[in-house]
């Protein structure tokens, strides 16, 4: 690790080249898990196939360039390819780039496995509703796991003893808290609405963010997501309401006229929006956020 840091230091364009390829290749893979897993599908076997039900060839199935040498075509076929399948590629190479930058080497490779749980939820809850167990639970381990071998991913140097112990600690207490505040969260927003807010997914993907990012970091997500929810959905709110829409227009007229507004009701994945403000708390808020959480403990502790 100690020569890779060198080599490193010594050219970083290097690096940041390595973790944006690397990410768009785990991107690839990604596009695949976000088509695959809902369905049932083996993410393995068969290869990469077109909509047509010929094999993808390897010169055609390079992360980014491929769709844009193709012009979003199938070579076999001529058929069109989403754009979501370059994007997803260019995020995740964009997320790996930027974890690389601002941070060591090993919490870095933590990151990217954060990040590689992060991008399919996202994608499968703005399709499906859903976020598979894979994901929020796999990723909740998958995080203690990581806390323990790498201390440094909250913040404890010198693995082994009592930084070991510590990373494990905050592990823990970040899934729980991080869990239990959203479930808390979501079953007094069901009690105000009377139907539910959150689902059991959103729960367990926080508990998720608190074994990778502390019980701050999956706090955060639950209060920030709500903010980029509402900046992201009021001004789509705002435009169907300057459209003028009839209210009196029943559902099923809604429906055959292929109505796809969103109103007050309308249910809205929200994990997309706490992978949102969990990143952004990665990448750029954990120090003022964290700095914030203190001063609050501060005064808590003078009041009582």
């Amino acid at each position: 690790m100690s020569a890779a840091a060198q080599v490193f230091e010594s050219f970083p364009w290097f690096g940041w080249l390595l973790a944006f390829v690397f990410g768009s290749i785990v991107g690839s893979f990604l596009n695949v898990c976000i088509y695959r897993i809902p369905a049932g599908k083996s993410v393995v076997f068969p290869g990469s196939r077109c909509g047509c039900g010929k094999p993808i060839a390897w010169y055609d199935n390079i992360p980014i360039l491929s769709w844009i040498i193709l012009r979003g075509k199938a070579r076999c076929c001529g058929a069109p390819f989403s754009g979501r399948y370059p994007f997803v590629e260019f995020l995740t190479g964009l997320l790996f780039l930027l974890a690389w930058v601002g941070e060591s080497i090993p919490v870095a490779l933590c990151l990217w496995a954060f990040f590689a749980l992060l991008v399919p939820a996202i994608f499968i809850d703005l399709d499906h509703f859903i976020i598979p167990d894979r994901f929020s639970v796999g990723g909740m381990f998958v995080g203690i796991f990581l806390s323990v071998l790498v201390p440094e991913l909250h913040g404890f140097a010198n693995p082994g003893g009592i930084a070991t112990y510590s990373g494990l600690s905050t592990a823990l207490v970040g899934a729980l808290v991080g869990s239990s505040v959203l479930y808390w969260f979501g079953a007094l927003a069901e009690i105000v609405f009377r139907k539910e807010a959150l689902g059991q997914g959103d729960v367990k993907l926080a508990g998720c963010f608190g074994a990778f990012c502390g019980w701050q970091g999956a706090v955060f997500s639950l209060f920030a997501g709500a903010v980029i929810g509402t900046v992201l959905l009021l001004p789509i709110l705002i435009w169907q309401r300057f459209k003028g829409q009839p209210a009196s227009a029943g559902a099923s007229e809604a429906d055959e006229e292929g109505d796809e507004s969103i109103g007050f009701g309308t249910a809205v994945p929200f994990g997309p929006m706490l992978c949102a403000a969990i990143i952004l708390y990665v990448l750029w808020l954990e120090e003022p956020v964290r700095a914030w959480f203190d001063e609050v403990g501060v005064l808590l502790r003078q009041l009582l």
